[in-house]
């Protein structure tokens, strides 16, 4: 399987307000909310691939601290991989650093984990697995 983007995260202080452009403009139907990683998640469905909006719902949340620091936009970018636990052994054997060593769960109960955006040119990666 070649890898594939699973979706953007979009930081934005309030999900309602970001939504108006996705539904009225493009026409796009939102799923969600749910909640993960402390932030409120709306999924946008763009055929293969999705943007998620993220909502921080405390300060000192991931989402809250990326407010603070650069302002609504891009977080991270999602890739989807045939087998993560491979995925992140090449990561290690490479010497990229990852901020999950192991997978966890992330939105939607998907195996997921973070590359650091230090080893990836300055953009926070998330690779999560393939559906069996």
């Amino acid at each position: 399987m070649k890898p594939s983007i699973a979706h953007i995260g979009i930081a934005v202080p309030d999900v309602e307000s970001a939504l108006a452009f996705y539904r009225d403009v493009l026409g796009v139907a939102a799923r969600g909310p749910e909640i993960a990683d402390g932030a409120r998640i709306v999924h946008l469905d763009f055929g293969d691939s999705d943007v998620e909006l993220l909502e921080p719902l405390e300060a000192d949340s991931p989402i809250g601290r990326f407010l603070a620091r650069r302002g609504p936009g891009i977080h991270h970018v999602c890739y989807r991989v045939a087998d993560l636990d491979a995925a992140l052994a090449a990561c290690r054997q490479q010497g990229y650093t990852l901020i999950d060593d192991l997978p966890r769960s992330g939105a939607g109960g998907c195996r997921i984990a973070f590359v650091h955006p230090k080893a990836t040119n300055g953009i926070l990666i998330e690779l999560t697995e393939a559906p069996k």
